[in-house]
């Protein structure tokens, strides 16, 4: 499968809330070293965030994302590809 074919939704376990604009991530697992983790996503992270609904493949959100901030598909790729390994790597996201 194609990477761009993906889909993602947002871990139950990670809290969220848009605080002035910028979306803060906290993880609500039973681990102490957990809840001492806080994410701050800036206003493009914080529109993937909002996108990744189990709904929209990676090459939709790639598409929405690079037509909203006027952007070249391949740069808008290699970002979101960043930006997902890191979501991953949090455990914020799972694949749908």
């Amino acid at each position: 499968m194609d990477y761009l074919e993906r889909c993602y939704k947002k871990d139950p376990n990670m809290v969220f809330r848009d605080i002035e604009g910028e979306m803060i991530l906290v993880p609500i697992r039973r681990r102490t070293a957990d809840l001492e983790s806080i994410y701050t996503l800036n206003e493009t992270g914080s529109r993937i965030w909002e996108l990744i609904d189990g709904q929209h493949t990676l090459r939709e959100i790639r598409d929405i994302i690079a037509q909203e901030y006027e952007v070249t598909y391949e740069e808008t790729e290699a970002d979101l590809g960043e930006f997902m390994a890191y979501l991953e790597e949090i455990e914020a996201v799972e694949k749908a």
